[in-house]
Formats: structure tokens, sequence, C-alpha cells
């Protein structure tokens, strides 16, 4: 394991759970999702996000990266979603009393198909083998906002 994820290595794993979304344009809903931080040897963690509706399992979303956690708690995140857009994310990770803590603050690219999403925020918090996700984001015109949150266990 490289020396930089070994700072977050409880991050690595499976973790499944429900989760909740939310936006002004849209109509709330529920999902299912598994997320996967992957060690592979390098400076950087893989990482892979899918969603699934509630009611019948059919897929929703997936999204695809690399989480370079860096000296000093500083740590970057890119991603790949095929609605169109890329996020770079930067922000801090800590470590307190156990609890790993991830804040990043992103920029977005979209394709000329994509809507148009401005910004975004992730949290990632892992305490045990709980993980709460919540994601931020500027889209179609609208400042940032909360559009999903999850709670997540360890596999």
């Amino acid at each position: 394991m490289h020396p930089n994820v070994e700072s977050v290595q409880p991050l690595l794993g499976t973790f499944t759970g429900e989760g909740r979304g939310e936006y002004p344009t849209i109509s709330t809903f529920g999902y299912r999702e598994e997320v996967t931080f992957t060690d592979v040897g390098k400076p950087f963690i893989h990482y892979v996000q899918k969603t699934f509706a509630l009611d019948d399992g059919r897929p929703m979303h997936t999204e695809t990266g690399y989480l370079r956690p860096g000296a000093d708690g500083h740590i970057e995140f890119t991603l790949a979603q095929p609605t169109g857009q890329t996020e770079s994310l930067e922000g801090t990770f800590t470590v307190d009393n156990g609890v790993l803590t991830i804040t990043l603050d992103g920029r977005t690219t979209n394709t000329s198909t994509a809507k148009t999403v401005d910004a975004t925020r992730r949290v990632y918090r892992l305490e045990g083998d709980s993980l709460h996700t919540s994601f931020d984001m500027a889209a179609v015109g609208r400042d940032l906002g909360r559009h999903l949150t999850s709670e997540l266990r360890r596999a």
C-alpha cells in the first residue's frame, strides 16, 4: 500500500445502504447505493459508485474516479459520470477520535448535451463501519444545495 493511501486506509472496501435524493427541480426519491474504494498499489484509490431504484432494483446512476490523498490532510478527487459531467474536487481529510471525514469542493465540466452542473461539494464521514455521504450541487441555474445523502454499512 502506498504511504499516501495508508492515511485513509479505513475507507477501503465496499459499503451499501440507502439514500435520499432531492433538489428544487425534481421530486424527492429514495435509492439503494453501493460504493467501493479499492487500493491499487499507487498513491490513489479507485472509486466506483452505483445506485439502484428501491422498488425494482433498476440501475439509476453510476460514477467512477480516483481519490488522491496527499500530505498534510490535502485530498483530491477526480470523477467521470455517464451523464456528461466530470468533477475535479479538492479538499481536506481529518481523523478525529477514529472518525475519518473527507470534505471536497469541486468544479464541473459538462459535455454539450449534459445538464449544466456548475459546482459540487461532497462529504464522506466514516465512523467504524458506517459511511455517511452527502452531495451538494449548483445546477441548472440554482445555487449550491443538497442533492443526495446516504447512510451505508461496510459489506
